[in-house]
């Protein structure tokens, strides 16, 4: 049996204006993702329990078959797996935005979404100054970076995801709790030595948004995931852009497939993600493919970029993963989006998400296109999430 899983983050959405009151996915022109639902079946997940702020971390966990309430210690850790930072037993370790403040708003949390090149030279010249044994900072992709520090005995500072406050005061945000002082003196300081840094200055000289601060968030300590391939006994591959993700997968003894021109933003090669999927189908069990593209257009407000990218992924990925599959007698398919990323709201949703699946002996129940609506009247509803990836697997 082939299996395979796209992810199309954020995909979810509510009825926008601009798209006649229908959602993005309702919007959007996908007959091969709608032909799984029709000959399939479609339903809603929970993929972020009470108790947790909705976010790709708790939730893609979910979708992989993982019970966030004991195995989630934060998004960080996920992160440094894959980029193979250490994390000691007495450190915490923090995601490290690069962003724009102006005039105490979060103008932009992604820094104008900065090149990999000026990051690392930004995160190189932070450790000159600030880095010691400790505190460190860790490079990662664009605006995603890390941090790791002493715990300070025992910190439980309470933090917010940058994304989460879009033209909102910071002020009201910054993190809190016991140790908190000490990652509000380091943000202050961070700022301080961007001010006037030479990346900055050519940032601002060709219209681009400047690095202001730093943004600290997603802090935990060093994570262990029972790897699927034990627990199902399967060989299975992932491709991610991003470093969540692709820690993720690390975790969960999947190999992790790079390529060329996936940017895990709305410019990503959709035509060679979807091919290396398709590759790797021959030689995997189970293949899972991460788009981020839909939740970037989420977080921006804009509803055609993300009717757009749901479209890019339906024919490249999605078409061609179909395609493929239909040449082996046993495989299932599953559309999954982790969470809803709101147009209106640019920010994260609660919402079960909907998803759909087609394939050997999953037998056809509603006769629909897939949208949030259809999900929503059908009988398959997962609580909790997590157990969906067994039922996908084994029923």
């Amino acid at each position: 049996m082939k299996f395979v899983i796209v992810i199309p983050d954020g995909a979810a959405d509510e009825p926008v204006s601009a798209l006649h009151d229908l959602t993005p996915l309702a919007a959007a022109a996908t007959p091969h993702i709608d032909w799984i639902s029709s000959h399939g079946r479609q339903g809603c997940v929970v993929t972020v329990p009470e108790g947790f702020t909705p976010g790709s971390d708790v939730a893609t966990l979910s979708l992989l078959g993982y019970d966030p309430h004991t195995c989630y210690t934060g998004r960080a850790p996920l992160e440094a797996v894959y980029r193979g930072v250490a994390v000691a037993s007495d450190q915490l370790i923090f995601r490290c935005n690069f962003v724009t403040i102006v005039d105490g708003l979060m103008e932009d949390y992604t820094a104008g979404h900065i090149g990999d090149c000026e990051a690392r030279q930004l995160i190189c010249d932070l450790n000159k100054q600030l880095g010691d044994t400790r505190c460190s900072f860790h490079a990662g992709v664009s605006y995603r970076h890390l941090m790791v520090v002493g715990d300070m005995d025992g910190m439980k500072a309470h933090c917010t995801p940058p994304h989460d406050i879009p033209d909102q005061a910071v002020s009201k945000h910054v993190p809190r709790g016991k140790g908190a002082n000490v990652l509000v003196d380091l943000m202050a300081r961070v700022h301080e030595i961007l001010a006037e840094h030479e990346v900055n200055k050519v940032r601002r000289d060709l219209g681009e948004n400047p690095v202001t601060d730093i943004w600290l968030w997603g802090c935990g300590r060093s994570v262990s995931l029972e790897p699927l391939t034990k627990r199902f006994g399967i060989s299975g591959a992932c491709i991610a852009a991003v470093d969540l993700i692709r820690g993720m997968a690390t975790c969960a003894g999947l190999t992790v497939l790079d390529v060329a021109g996936a940017t895990g933003y709305l410019d990503t090669d959709y035509v060679a993600k979807g091919a290396a999927a398709v590759e790797a189908v021959d030689t995997h069990d189970l293949v899972i493919v991460h788009i981020e593209a839909p939740d970037e257009a989420g977080h921006q407000g804009d509803a055609a970029a993300k009717v757009a990218a749901i479209e890019q992924i339906d024919a490249h990925i999605v078409g061609p993963l179909l395609d493929k599959l239909r040449s082996f007698d046993q495989w299932r398919i599953m559309v999954a989006p982790d969470h809803p990323t709101l147009v209106d709201s640019r920010v994260h949703s609660m919402t079960p998400p909907p998803f759909c699946l087609a394939g050997h002996l999953i037998h056809p129940v509603l006769h629909r296109p897939f949208s949030e609506v259809n999900a929503r009247v059908s009988d398959l509803q997962i609580d909790p999430g997590y157990e969906l990836l067994e039922f996908f697997l084994r029923h």
